[in-house]
C-alpha cells in the first residue's frame, strides 16, 4: 500500500515529531510546507520569490502559490511511488478541495491538544534559523544548550511564539483549519489522536492504525 497521509494539529501539537516518525518507519517523504517554501526561496524560483514576499511581510502565503508549491512536490515520481505525509497543508477548505482533486489521501490524523497546552509548548519552542529544525525546552532539548544538533547554528525563539501571537494563530487555526475536518470525516479516513500524552503513546496510536 502506498500511504498518502495528512497530519493535523494546532501549533505545538507535535505534528512534526510524529510526521518524522511516520516517515522513518514507512519510508514516506515528509512534505512540510515550511521546508518546501525555504527550498524554493533558496533556489530563488518564481514561486519562491512570490512566497518570500508574503513571509517577510508576516502574512500567510496565498493559496494559489501554496497549492502550486505543494503540487510540484507531491506529484513528483518519488512521492507518487513511495508515498508521502503532508505537514502544514492543507490549512483551509479551499486548499483541501484543491488537494482532493489532485490526489487521494489514505489516512488523516488529527493530534488534539488544548489551547492552554499549545501555548505552554510553543513558548518553550526554539528553532534553527538555518535548517529549520525545531526543539522544545520541555521535551526535545538539543545536545548542546542553545545550539542546533544538525548544523551547529544558534537556536532562536520565533517572534510569533509570544503569547499574543500564539493566541491569534490558534484563533486562525480554529476558524480556518478545523472546518476541514468534517470534509475528511465524510471520507472515513479521519482519526482523532489524544496529543496530551507522552510522544511514544501518541506514536503507538498512529502506528496501530497504519499497521491495520
Amino acid at each position: 500500500m502506498t500511504y498518502k497521509i495528512i497530519i493535523f494539529g494546532s501549533q505545538g501539537a507535535g505534528k512534526g515529531t510524529q510526521a518524522e516518525k511516520i516517515s522513518a518507519k514507512y519510508g514516506l517523504y515528509w512534505v512540510s510546507t515550511g521546508k518546501i517554501f525555504r527550498r524554493e526561496i533558496e533556489r530563488q524560483s518564481e514561486l519562491g520569490k512570490q512566497a518570500e514576499v508574503s513571509i517577510k511581510a508576516g502574512k500567510l502565503v496565498p493559496d494559489e502559490i501554496t497549492n502550486q508549491v505543494v503540487k510540484n512536490r507531491i506529484m513528483d515520481d518519488d512521492c507518487q511511488s513511495d508515498g508521502y505525509i503532508l505537514d502544514g497543508y492543507p490549512r483551509n477548505l479551499s486548499q483541501a478541495e484543491f488537494l482532493d482533486k489532485l490526489d487521494k489521501m489514505t489516512h488523516i490524523f488529527n493530534i488534539m491538544i488544548s489551547d492552554e497546552e499549545a501555548t505552554s509548548r510553543m513558548m518553550a519552542r526554539r528553532i534553527c534559523p538555518k535548517c529549520g529544525e525545531i526543539y522544545n525546552l520541555n521535551f526535545k532539548l538539543p545536545e548542546k544548550e542553545g545550539i542546533c544538533d544538525i548544523c551547529g547554528t544558534k537556536l532562536e525563539q520565533r517572534h510569533d511564539d509570544a503569547p499574543e501571537a500564539i493566541k491569534e494563530r490558534l484563533k486562525i487555526y480554529h476558524s480556518e483549519t478545523e472546518p476541514i475536518f468534517d470534509f475528511y470525516r465524510e471520507k472515513g479516513i479521519f482519526h482523532d489522536i489524544d496529543g496530551e500524552r507522552e510522544i511514544v503513546e501518541v506514536w503507538k496510536d498512529i502506528e496501530k492504525i497504519l499497521d491495520k
